[in-house]
């Protein structure tokens, strides 16, 4: 069975700079960790609610993808913050299971308007990974934040051509500085 490419990424990095002591957690990678976990509880129900709208089966397939990973996330950053000594923030409640049909359509959001909250929310994610990873001073926040933000790149890479497929993504006009030839 293939290794995954983040996964072998990770024991690489985790088997050259895994701490035998580790420091205590500092300020910075809690609230990191804490506004990561806050964000993934809200893109969860975020995608319980978009799944409850769309009646598209490739955009619900995708949205089940993201929501497992979120989840995942979610479990292993609340085993990682309780054994840190850090209180969990507030999470929104789950919704249940609706039937997209009995949303009125001027009521519930497009399948366009649903891959769009749902990509920015990855952007969100993967940025603050991005800004965690670069603040971190222990390894293993580093190697959980760095496995967080290529899972969101992966799903993001999905999800970014499943709108372009659907002409859904938005793309700003190309620029064309004074004095270069104009197509």
């Amino acid at each position: 069975m293939p290794i995954h490419a983040v996964e072998a990424l990770t024991k690489v990095l985790h088997s050259l700079y895994d701490d035998d002591s580790k420091p205590p957690i500092h300020v910075g990678e809690v609230m990191t960790c804490w506004t990561y976990l806050a964000l993934l509880e809200e893109t969860v129900v975020l995608e319980q609610i978009c799944l409850n709208t769309t009646e598209d089966t490739e955009l619900q397939e995708l949205l089940k993808k993201i929501q497992s990973k979120c989840s995942d996330q979610v479990t292993t950053l609340k085993k990682f913050l309780q054994q840190e000594g850090v209180p969990l923030p507030p999470a929104s409640e789950q919704k249940p299971d609706s039937d997209p049909r009995a949303i009125p359509e001027g009521a519930k959001m497009t399948d366009s308007e649903i891959a769009s909250a749902v990509s920015a929310k990855l952007a969100t994610s993967i940025t603050l990974c991005a800004t965690g990873i670069s603040q971190s001073v222990r390894n293993d926040v580093s190697i959980m934040l760095l496995k967080f933000q290529m899972e969101a790149v992966n799903v993001s890479a999905i999800l970014k051509a499943s709108m372009k497929k659907r002409g859904w993504l938005k793309v700003p006009p190309a620029y064309f500085p004074p004095g270069s030839p104009a197509e």
